[in-house]
């Protein structure tokens, strides 16, 4: 079967439109339709009060009235937990801007940070949990190795971008581990909405709405939490990834379930494994547990959503982004300054 290659869908001239999500100001029952490029999708169902959502404001007010009636409860969550998440939050926020810049400037390179992605997490050693995501690829006899020939345009722009980030960052500089993995999630996320742009015949405002409607942007929460890791002090050992490019399919196989993944998600990878994603999965449908998976992904890419191939592309992406890695959730915090309220003038 003849599919529709997820990095084919992203054409290097297209100026990619911001994919934050809308803001909803208000709840409306017109009905908005998209067309796109003869299919037209009615989104009227987006603005309209179900009775599920009557329901959800009678319980956030039942809610609402629990915590006034028990403070108790309010101190769970204490003033300086709030704090250190709307720190982290935002610095993650500014740190999604800076990718996103260097990646709508430099489209070409995506293939290359999906799989500097990759294979800084695959030297994770299940059997004595070392290696993983740790950002130990920065090094140079480990980005200069065989298997990572051709990655380090990528980890040069990303050496950029951190110069940047550092900059404004408030509570110390981003490890490598964390930006590396960043940006292949801000690579993906821009080849999605780039796909949906495409299927919009290039126009940016139906295709951001396309994607905003039905792409599976929501499901990033869990990957956007696990932002912590810290950075090897030295290279992984070597000997820990295959070259993609010339390994058999039992090869790139027994890699993955070393790391605990199976034919499913080696599929669902297909896109970091080299630059031509057709190519890889064409060698991967030879096996009769891969091929199964591979024809899945290929028919999802080619519906209006995607959602089994991006959902699934989400979940393998989080777990392979923490593989053998003690996440500080308290990373990236800083004191807030004190207010002497005595020399307030009132």
């Amino acid at each position: 079967m003849v599919g529709v290659s997820f990095l084919s869908t992203f054409p290097s001239p297209l100026p990619l439109a911001r994919y934050s999500s809308p803001t909803i100001t208000g709840c409306s029952s017109r009905a908005v339709p998209v067309t796109c490029n003869k299919v037209e999708i009615d989104l009227s169902g987006q603005d309209r009060f179900h009775r599920r959502d009557i329901l959800k404001c009678f319980g956030a007010t039942i809610s609402l009235g629990l915590i006034e009636s028990f403070p108790s409860i309010v101190g769970v969550a204490n003033a300086a937990d709030l704090i250190q998440r709307r720190q982290r939050s935002e610095f993650l926020s500014d740190i999604k801007g800076t990718l996103y810049t260097v990646i709508k400037g430099n489209p070409d390179i995506i293939p290359s940070m999906l799989t500097l992605a990759l294979n800084d997490a695959m030297t994770y050693d299940k059997a004595n949990k070392t290696g993983g995501p740790n950002g130990s690829i920065r090094f140079s006899p480990e980005i200069s190795r065989p298997e990572n020939r051709g990655l380090s345009a990528a980890l040069n722009l990303l050496e950029e971008a951190k110069k940047e980030i550092d900059s404004y960052s408030k509570g110390g500089p981003i490890s490598f581990a964390d930006l590396i993995q960043l940006a292949a999630q801000s690579a993906v996320k821009a080849t999605f909405l780039a796909a949906a742009i495409r299927k919009c015949g290039g126009n940016e405002e139906k295709g951001n709405l396309l994607y905003s409607a039905y792409g599976s942007n929501g499901q990033w929460g869990l990957f956007d939490k696990q932002f912590g890791r810290a950075d090897a002090q030295d290279p992984d050992p070597e000997g820990r990834v295959p070259m993609w490019e010339k390994a058999n399919v039992k090869e790139m196989k027994d890699k993955f379930s070393a790391v605990g993944f199976g034919p499913r998600q080696l599929a669902v990878m297909s896109a970091f494994l080299g630059p031509d994603q057709m190519a890889t999965e064409t060698l991967l449908a030879t096996d009769p547990d891969v091929a199964p998976w591979v024809q899945k992904y290929q028919r999802s890419r080619e519906t209006v959503s995607q959602t089994d191939y991006e959902v699934d592309l989400i979940t393998t992406l989080t777990k392979l982004s923490t593989l053998g890695q003690n996440i500080n959730y308290e990373a990236y915090t800083y004191p807030v300054k004190k207010i002497d309220v005595t020399k307030l003038k009132l």
